[in-house]
């Protein structure tokens, strides 16, 4: 069967996991030329770790590197963040897929337009 595999992979699988084998797991995952699409985003410090992986990884036969697109984080102002001075951070939805598969047309605060080519 030709065709793009796509992973939506869900907030409960992440939460079991370490900040590194999040990264481990989304690099092996793109490597194999998934896109994987994560229910809540990865925090800022695990989607500069992931960038600083792939650079490693880089190389022009083998690994193209990643493209990744997430919604813009929100702050919790609810009432009761509010009432605690808690500034929660909430991430988002992120696409993440090959580099030469996934290319970003569009991206607003609540809309991510991608084109999927399953060109390799």
């Amino acid at each position: 069967m030709n065709g793009i595999q796509m992973d939506l992979v869900s907030e409960d699988k992440l939460a079991e996991m370490t900040p590194v084998e999040k990264v481990r797991f989304i690099i092996d995952e793109v490597r194999e030329g998934k896109i994987i699409v994560l229910e809540k985003g990865l925090t800022p410090e695990e989607e500069a770790h992931l960038i600083e992986m792939t650079m490693t990884l880089i190389d022009p036969d083998d690994f193209s590197g990643i493209e990744i697109e997430s919604y813009p984080s929100r702050v919790d102002t609810s009432i009761l963040g509010k009432l605690l001075k808690k500034n929660t951070i909430r991430t988002r939805l992120t696409v993440i897929g090959p580099a030469d598969q996934l290319k970003t047309l569009k991206k607003g605060r609540d809309l991510i337009s991608a084109l999927v080519s399953a060109n390799r």
